[in-house]
């Protein structure tokens, strides 16, 4: 499996590290903090869906009291709980997360495009989910598979956060974008681009096919940075232009 075999050769994480789409900063989530705050429910687990070597999932337990993140890979996971909550990395310039008691945080390795992968999975019947960086690399029938867990995780109290890349070049501008060059390939991008399913774009009309208005409520929605590994000197190169939204499941 691809993504068990990416996270199985990462070593470290961080900024000048392996992993393409850790930035070594809080930056970007602390973009999306207010609207979290604004619409997720805090007395609601927060399931973090494609959490990988669980950045975002420590950051998210710094505002909400219960995190669960669950990745395919069990290499990603394993990673993901050798790092305890707050060790992870500097704040974004300015900012500061303040938390007096850091919520709990585990892992599970699980397929959520697997039929009823939602089962049993918070041990309650409505959870916030948490996605980011998963749907623009999934094609039409998985994403289809894995919106239906991400319903029935929500159940009638919950709410979704997702946030997508939607670049809107080809996939040679893509790469050029992060830094590849005709006489070089950084190696985080390479290691990402050789062995992972090629990235598309996830913006408004990608969620209106995948997570249709009949079934889900738009909240709110809006363009985002999201932040890679600094792989060049160039300032803006290791933001890709993001889609983010917040939906609710209509029952």
């Amino acid at each position: 499996m691809a993504w068990d075999t990416y996270w199985a050769g990462i070593r470290e994480a961080g900024a000048g590290s392996e992993i393409l789409w850790d930035a070594g900063t809080d930056r970007e989530f602390l973009g999306y903090k207010d609207v979290l705050l604004r619409h997720l429910d805090p007395e609601l687990p927060v399931v973090d869906v494609g959490c990988g070597h669980g950045s975002f999932t420590r950051a998210l337990a710094g505002v909400f009291g219960e995190v669960i993140g669950v990745d395919v890979s069990g290499h990603a996971v394993a990673h993901a709980a050798a790092h305890p909550i707050g060790e992870d990395r500097p704040l974004g310039q300015d900012h500061t997360l303040v938390q007096n008691r850091p919520g709990t945080v585990r892992y599970e390795a699980r397929d959520m495009t697997a039929p009823g992968a939602a089962e049993g999975l918070t041990g309650t019947t409505d959870a916030n989910v948490f996605i980011r960086g998963v749907l623009h690399v999934l094609d039409p029938s998985d994403q289809a598979a894995l919106v239906e867990n991400l319903r029935l995780l929500a159940g009638s109290r919950g709410t979704l956060f997702l946030a997508e890349t939607n670049f809107q070049g080809n996939p040679v501008e893509y790469v050029s974008h992060l830094g590849a060059t005709h006489q070089n390939i950084p190696a985080p991008l390479e290691r990402a681009i050789r062995g992972l399913p090629m990235p598309g774009r996830f913006g408004p009309e990608e969620r209106l096919r995948a997570l249709p208005p009949e079934s889900w409520e738009l909240l709110e929605d809006g363009e985002a940075a999201i932040e890679t590994n600094p792989l060049t000197g160039v300032a803006g190169n290791s933001r890709v232009p993001g889609y983010f939204a917040v939906l609710r499941p209509r029952n």
